[in-house]
């Protein structure tokens, strides 16, 4: 049984840090398209090699800009997109990630009319297809992935408990279990999602080098490296 040190470390995490990624962009997130791509845009904003603030003010100011759906984003021109990305200060990629962008829209409309329900469907239930799916999107790698399941989890219920490596990290290196099933535990009637996101930014708290990332430096810049000499599905 989770001892009561390991509860009170818990409490203090979700005190402090007990906030996802999409609230902090201001996505009201639930089981409907719109905020569901949003999300979808966020979490490939994350995953690259930049400091998830910008990310999270880049998912802003494209929603600012009315690219809220997949629908809006493949309307707009590949210069609108670079000028919200460079509003929010994503200017170190922005030329590419405008590209994905649109790319990425124009995949969710033929395959999925726009509404990634449709993909959760088609993977039935199953997270391990249902990651292979979400990789098709271009500019979501591994990375992206893991940060978009990590926010959705808490409403696709089957996705939870989600806690990936640098979610494991944060357990880790605040003395909680590292294995998945022991620290969701831990979790109680905590939102899966803000529990994930707590661990997170508390792995990054300690170890996100300056211009560090949400889904971990080292695999973003991986993804990024895949991402540009294959052209696809790199975090941003």
């Amino acid at each position: 049984m989770p001892g009561t040190s390991d509860r009170e470390t818990v409490r203090k995490l979700l005190a402090t840090h007990g906030r996802t990624y999409a609230g902090q962009a201001g996505i009201h997130l639930r089981n409907t398209p719109q905020p569901l791509y949003q999300l979808l845009v966020l979490a490939g904003l994350l995953s690259a090699r930049i400091r998830s603030d910008i990310a999270v003010a880049s998912s802003r100011a494209l929603s600012e800009a009315g690219f809220r759906d997949a629908r809006r984003m493949a309307d707009a021109t590949w210069q609108e997109r670079v000028g919200a990305l460079g509003r929010g200060g994503y200017r170190r990629y922005d030329e590419r990630t405008a590209t994905q962008l649109g790319e990425g829209a124009e995949l969710l409309l033929d395959k999925y009319h726009g509404d990634l329900r449709r993909l959760r469907d088609a993977a039935d239930g199953d997270t391990g297809t249902l990651r292979s799916l979400l990789r098709e999107v271009p500019g979501l790698g591994p990375v992206g992935v893991d940060i978009f399941l990590r926010e959705v989890q808490g409403i696709w219920p089957e996705v939870a408990p989600y806690l990936d490596k640098k979610a494991l990290q944060g357990a880790r290196e605040r003395g909680l279990p590292d294995e998945p099933k022991a620290l969701a535990r831990l979790a109680d009637h905590t939102d899966p999602a803000v529990f994930a996101a707590a661990m997170v930014r508390a792995a990054l708290e300690r170890t996100a080098p300056k211009g560090g990332t949400d889904g971990g430096t080292k695999d973003a810049a991986k993804d990024a490296a895949k991402g540009s000499r294959a052209g696809t599905k790199a975090g941003g």
